[in-house]
């Protein structure tokens, strides 16, 4: 795979390169601001005022802990450096790679077998510190992993699995392209059969981690059937073109790429059989709208760790923020959202794992979850007052983070319209374009 960017691109996908950029210590903000502690040195986690750990299994309380401690001890430091270069922080993948939840709810090739729960909480947990760590693991996992264990071959599981679930390859997943976005099943990249394989010809747009994947599920109409097929594609492909895409407001640290497909050969045995039509994505799809669903609210239990925090620290007019009603006020109303939030997701999970959760429901929790976080993460900016803006102190760069995420699996209006079609029986989504006779 050709890379196109920046010589400081070029460097972090050199090993021995990939922190260089980086040899001068950042500034220490709590020298500028005595009064307030800079998210390097992340909150408490206090968010959780309805005790969601008492309805949860010990293995799921283990693995909430385990999360937390590592995001914490590991990315919290150097986040918000990261994000201001647009960098991804490759040092930390082998300790992203500890913590065992890549693979998240696949059983058996060294991947974790967590329950939805379990995977959804470990969501939760690194979005709190950093929420374009949570997308990375998220493409990686329940979007191109699950990918190859529900629509791969046993040859495909065995090859691949395993050293995806320790991050020592990591894999990206492209279905969205320039020209269709919520109109994904309209995809025009095209899968034509040769001898031993297939060539694949098109563009694809907005890939998480597509920029140093090791592994790429592509997905492509089928030139013969019109349907949409799914393949394995190597980095290394000859025709095969990454370019980042530069100048995000949000997931700063994730690298998104453009990729370019021209003439680029897959072999048999890397077509993914399960992968038929543009449906079998639906069974990939409803599981990481459930992962995402968890994002925003790891999100603002991290927003409301640290204005929590804040609050209580900084001072005006002789007193604690904490002290003023107003703040106590819209604190509160933080709190209750993410105890709402938190609700609606665990029963999601409940659902999933019942086998009787449908679209709609994972459509609806996710556009409301995230419209209820743009909401939380407002009221912490407001907390914040200048500090706010700046993102040492974690607000200004969660507020900036969530934007993306209101977006990607599904707009929040087009997840309010799979939900409006469940319980109405009419689908929405293709407008009737009346034509100049009918007008008149």
């Amino acid at each position: 795979m050709t890379v196109l960017g920046s010589k400081l691109h070029q460097d972090e996908l050199n090993g021995g390169a990939r922190s260089s950029y980086f040899n001068s210590p950042p500034l220490d903000v709590s020298v500028a601001f005595p009064q307030a502690t800079p998210a390097s040195k992340f909150p408490p986690h206090v968010a959780d005022y309805y005790q969601l750990d008492d309805l949860l299994t010990p293995e799921e309380q283990a693995i909430r802990l385990k999360v937390r401690q590592c995001m914490e001890k590991e990315v919290a430091p150097v986040m918000a450096e990261y994000w201001e270069k647009a960098k991804f922080p490759f040092h930390v993948i082998p300790k992203l790679g500890e913590m065992c939840v890549a693979g998240g709810t696949i059983k058996g090739y060294g991947c974790p077998g967590l329950s939805i729960t379990g995977s959804a909480l470990a969501t939760a947990e690194v979005a709190r510190v950093d929420a374009s760590c949570s997308t990375f693991i998220l493409v990686h996992s329940s979007l191109a992993m699950l990918t190859i264990a529900l629509c791969g071959s046993e040859e495909q599981k065995q090859k691949y699995l395993p050293s995806l679930a320790q991050l020592s390859n990591v894999a990206c997943w492209a279905l969205t392209e320039p020209d269709y976005g919520s109109d994904a099943s309209a995809l025009r990249t095209t899968a034509t059969k040769v001898a031993g394989g297939w060539i694949l010809e098109g563009q694809k747009r907005w890939i998480g981690n597509g920029t140093f994947a090791d592994v790429l599920i592509i997905f492509a109409r089928n030139a013969s059937t019109n349907q949409i097929n799914g393949f394995i594609v190597k980095k290394d492909a000859p025709g095969l073109t990454a370019t980042k895409i530069e100048n995000k407001i949000g997931l700063r640290i994730v690298q998104n790429a453009d990729i370019v497909m021209n003439k680029v050969f897959v072999p048999d045995e890397d077509r993914l059989p399960g992968v038929n039509s543009f449906q079998d994505t639906a069974k990939v799809l409803a599981v990481s709208r459930v992962m995402v669903a968890w994002q925003p609210i790891g999100i603002c239990m991290g927003i409301y760790d640290m204005c929590h925090r804040y609050l209580r620290e900084r001072k005006q007019f002789k007193a604690p923020l904490a002290a003023f009603q107003i703040n106590q006020q819209k604190l509160a109303q933080m709190l209750g959202n993410i105890q709402a939030m938190t609700l609606v997701g665990w029963r999601l999970c409940k659902l999933y794992e019942a086998g009787t959760m449908t679209p709609g429901q994972a459509s609806l929790g996710k556009s409301w979850i995230t419209l209820r976080a743009r909401e939380t993460a407002a009221l912490g900016r407001e907390l914040l007052g200048g500090n706010g803006v700046l993102g040492d102190f974690l607000v200004a760069k969660a507020f900036c983070d969530l934007e993306p995420i209101y977006t990607y699996e599904g707009t929040y209006d087009i997840n309010s319209l799979v939900t409006a079609r469940e319980v109405t029986g009419i689908a929405s989504f293709k407008p009737t374009f009346l034509t100049k006779q009918s007008r008149l």
